[in-house]
């Protein structure tokens, strides 16, 4: 039989809800401003990547490929653990805020420089040759003629990508950084009711709703078009 009153009480409880609705947005705002510091970070990083790639030198090319497989194979719960719990042990230690970031930026960077890389590579090399026999220097040629037709051509995969990594945000938790999850977790444990995480809930809504439908406008907007 379906107890409706019971599912509200325990989902949709308003006086749990206004108790702990302070808690969950000090965790979104958290959230927030990971997020968008792991999305500049980690693009710019797996750009410059991508142009020093290009460059096409045997030793940098290596060590970039190296970096790439490697943070793309590794979880970022494992990067993150990592740099929290194992740095310290060597001199360095970061505040849970600091090694979730950094962790996931260079997850970030590792997909974004191989997307970005995929772009490059998909241009024909007679564009490359034709802007330099028109006296465009390297640099210039990078910048005007292949990274604007190669990032329209990898938008789709990097926005998608760009989605999957800065919901892992909430593996802060696991740190104890107090983003959404983490506030939500803790609010439920001493309420005694999950309504706190129905409200975590819709704070990934607002959070990352809006960014689902910038990407998907960004796809429309920017598709490429041979």
């Amino acid at each position: 039989m379906v107890n409706l009153n019971g599912f509200f009480s325990a989902f949709f409880n308003p006086d749990i809800a206004a108790r702990y609705l302070p808690d969950i947005i000090k965790g979104f705002w958290i959230t927030t401003g990971l997020g968008v510091a792991t999305i500049v970070a980690g693009l710019i990083l797996g750009l410059a990547l991508a142009i020093a790639r290009a460059r096409q030198n045997m030793w940098l090319s290596g060590l970039i490929v190296a970096f790439a497989d490697v943070f793309r194979a590794l979880p970022p719960l494992v990067v993150i653990i990592m740099f929290y719990f194992a740095l310290p042990y060597l001199g360095v230690s970061m505040s849970s805020f600091l090694s979730t970031w950094l962790a996931l930026t260079l997850v970030l960077a590792a997909f974004a420089e191989e997307t970005y890389w995929s772009g490059i590579l998909a241009l024909p090399k007679g564009q490359t040759e034709a802007a330099r026999s028109t006296g465009l220097s390297w640099f210039q040629t990078m910048r005007l003629v292949v990274l604007p037709q190669a990032i329209r051509m990898t938008l789709a995969p990097l926005t998608n990508r760009v989605l999957a990594i800065t919901k892992n945000t909430a593996l802060g938790s696991v740190v104890a950084l107090s983003e959404i999850l983490n506030a939500a977790q803790a609010a439920t444990s001493n309420a005694g009711n999950p309504t706190p995480l129905t409200l975590g809930a819709l704070a990934y809504l607002v959070l990352f709703g809006p960014m689902v439908m910038l990407a998907r406008w960004l796809e429309r907007s920017w598709q490429w078009r041979r």
